[in-house]
């Protein structure tokens, strides 16, 4: 997905849109295309582009296991050659030159490789895609979402909601969220969800899928 120039007001804007009903630059869980998007940004985005500013505070929280997010990652002697482009130490190709050329590469794909082999591994999490129905067309579905957001538990994270015609005039809640699997019980979630008799009628797992 290109957005242009992120460090612009318009290519924060066509991410920002993009973002409007997802959580994620791809599919339903963080990965190296979120990763690739939030290396692009000079920072926080403008309190003017809502959809990316959640999302950027919620891959802000996964601090440095972004680098360890599923999907294609550059490997080490491709981050050499780019270190290479951008110093060029070397201006002759006569055959000391590119000898000590080989030798900084070949030290820092040894270095590379032994940062990357000291990594922790990656908590395990999932993304869940809920859907909560309310009683009846006459539901403020603007104050369910509220409600639902303000269930706090340790592992959890809301992600983007959007309300989906349901049938009869009525609108259900389908909303994204990322909870660690060692904290948080999805049962134990819906049920905190369904607790808000006013507003819920019940609450389905839409999607699940592992981290």
């Amino acid at each position: 997905m290109q957005f242009g120039d992120l460090k612009s007001a318009a290519g924060l804007k066509k991410l920002d849109e993009f973002l409007a009903d997802k959580s994620y630059i791809e599919g339903y869980g963080p990965s190296q295309a979120d990763t690739g998007v939030y290396n692009q940004l000079k920072g926080a985005p403008t309190a003017g582009t809502p959809h990316a500013l959640r999302w950027y505070t919620q891959i802000s929280s996964y601090g440095n296991e972004r680098a360890k997010f599923p999907g294609s990652a550059p490997a080490a002697a491709a981050a050499v050659e780019e270190d290479d482009d951008d110093v060029d130490l070397f201006g002759s190709d006569d055959e000391e030159a590119e000898a000590e050329r080989e030798r900084i590469k070949e030290e820092r794909v040894a270095a590379y490789n032994e940062k990357k082999s000291k990594k922790t591994a990656i908590i395990a999490k999932s993304s869940v895609l809920l859907d909560v129905k309310p009683w009846d067309d006459e539901t403020d579905m603007q104050a369910l979402e509220v409600e639902v957001r303000k269930i706090v538990m340790d592992g959890l994270t809301w992600g983007a909601g959007k309300l989906v015609p349901l049938a009869f005039g009525i609108k259900k809640l389908t909303i994204m969220c990322t909870v660690e699997d060692d904290k948080v019980s999805v049962e134990e979630l819906t049920e905190k969800i369904e607790e808000n008799e006013e507003f819920v009628q019940s609450v389905d797992i839409a999607a699940f899928n592992k981290i």
